[in-house]
């Protein structure tokens, strides 16, 4: 991909939100929270706060990374897919989808959707000599333009199966904003064999998830706890591949009763607020 055909178009640019030094973004604090340097001092604030809420938030957010090596390299490895939508990417801290993707499969293609401008300057950067992952500039309320865009219909075949990864976004979509149906409309053109792979926060009474939704509303205004029936309805009843919906911790796709699996005895606070599942979409579902 060349620096040119990455950068946001007209129209593109309605989904970059006002870039300022003095609000904290979502992004960033998840980068902040990784160690990176790629955060201003709103966000490194942001990041002590939901330390003082929820202390080892810095390891909660490193198991949420892992996690996403784990599910995308499965995908990879076991499943066959070779191609991936990954909407809300975030910041190239650590190991990146496309790094675990190619590890894998060489020539696996991995198509990055974000709306935060810096997120998008470094994957520009990051991307420009490598010609099977690009980036557009987009926002996941809108899966229409999304799964509209010429870009995105022109490097992703949707007639073979396509990895869709919403890793740590669905806690800051409000229920207003239907995120159901959002997934709903995102999914549905994909063909049998796809994947699904989310990981969110649910309300299972532990009180790490209410300290971390309490800070993330505190600091970024979003971040909303659901129960765990809420979180299943994400799949919409699709074969969820093993060991199911689990907490990070708990979650070896690829060796679901494996000795890494942590026992609940051995969790930290940090282990509890996260969770990651895998579905996989057959044939008939959403139509």
């Amino acid at each position: 991909m060349s620096t040119t055909d990455g950068a946001a178009s007209g129209k593109d640019r309605k989904y970059l939100p006002d870039f300022g030094l003095s609000s904290a973004s979502a992004a960033r604090v998840y980068d902040a929270l990784l160690g990176g340097k790629d955060n201003f001092e709103a966000d490194r604030n942001a990041a002590e706060v939901i330390e003082a809420h929820l202390p080892h938030s810095r390891e909660a957010a490193a198991l949420n990374r892992a996690a996403l090596i784990r599910g995308v390299q499965y995908m990879a490895r076991v499943a066959g897919v070779d191609q991936f939508l990954d909407i809300g990417c975030g910041l190239p801290t650590m190991k990146n989808t496309h790094d675990a993707a190619q590890e894998i499969i060489p020539g696996a293609r991995v198509m990055y959707v974000d709306n935060d401008p810096m997120v998008l300057s470094h994957g520009r950067a990051l991307l420009a000599d490598n010609r099977t992952t690009t980036v557009i500039t987009a926002d996941l309320r809108d899966p229409k333009y999304i799964l509209g865009h010429p870009r995105v219909s022109a490097f992703l075949d949707f007639d073979r199966p396509i990895g869709l990864l919403v890793v740590g976004m669905m806690m800051h979509l409000h229920d207003s904003e239907k995120p159901n149906e959002i997934l709903a409309e995102l999914m549905r053109p994909m063909c049998p064999g796809s994947h699904l792979f989310i990981t969110t926060w649910p309300d299972t009474g532990h009180p790490a998830q209410h300290a971390l939704s309490r800070a993330c509303l505190e600091t970024l205004g979003t971040g909303w706890l659901r129960s765990l029936d809420e979180v299943y309805d994400h799949f919409f009843g699709m074969e969820l591949v093993p060991p199911g919906l689990e907490y990070l911790s708990r979650w070896y796709p690829e060796d679901p009763d494996g000795p890494d699996v942590m026992p609940f005895e051995e969790f930290e606070p940090y282990h509890w607020p996260l969770m990651a599942g895998i579905a996989r979409k057959s044939s008939g579902a959403f139509d």
